[in-house]
Parts: C-alpha cells; structure tokens; sequence
C-alpha cells in the first residue's frame, strides 16, 4: 500500500530534455520523408476535392 501511495504522490514530469529530443526526432522525421509527405497530402486533398461535388 505505502509503494502505490507512493507512486500516487511521485510528481516527475516530462522534463524539458525529453520534449526537446522528442521535437528534434519528429521535426528529423518530417525532414526526411518531406517529398512523401507532400505527395500524400496533395492525393488526399485531391481527392476530397474531387468527390466534394459528388455529395
């Protein structure tokens, strides 16, 4: 019981070291799939324009 009222009261949070590699990995990520990412954003936005007249 002492272990859960514990771990109920640790009060560790996310710190700033964890947000800033968490950002750069994604921010990476976005970098280097850039070409895939736009193409795939251009279809799925073409095709809501497209079928947008069918409703």
């Amino acid at each position: 019981m002492g272990q859960i009222k514990a771990f109920l009261k640790e009060e560790d949070g996310v710190g700033v070291v964890e947000i800033i590699l968490i950002l750069v990995v994604l921010i990476s990520l976005v970098l280097i799939f850039k070409s895939q990412l736009t193409s795939l954003v251009t279809s799925i936005f073409g095709k809501i324009v497209s079928q947008s007249g069918t409703v």
